[in-house]
């Protein structure tokens, strides 16, 4: 897995970035490939934002998170991802899976 991390208006913690890790570990676990993910994180007044654009298979996928806490929004925002990339790989499977069975569907020799 390839991690990039940016901040905007943030300082990034060793604190920050662990839990970060640990979080995105969570998507690596789904793949045998690596990853690219870049994760942007940013404070604009009152709200913290994190960003994930991650890409994988030729695909790009984009999520993000407000929250008042930016933990909150990072945990958020690796919910997020899982649950787009468990939606994907479902995808891919049932497309894969359908052209499997039109192969071997025999006609009815009527």
């Amino acid at each position: 897995m390839k991690l990039s991390i940016s901040a905007h208006h943030i300082n990034i913690t060793k604190g920050i970035e662990s839990h970060l890790r640990s979080k995105m570990d969570r998507i690596a676990r789904h793949f045998e490939h690596p990853i690219d993910i870049s994760i942007i994180l940013s404070v604009s007044k009152h709200e913290h934002k994190a960003e994930a654009k991650l890409h994988f298979y030729g695909r790009d996928l984009f999520c993000e998170s407000i929250e008042l806490d930016l933990y909150k929004a990072i945990d958020d925002l690796a919910i997020k991802a899982d649950r787009k990339i468990l939606k994907l790989k479902e995808q891919v499977k049932r497309h894969s899976t359908a052209s499997i069975r039109k192969l071997h569907v025999i006609p009815d020799p009527a």
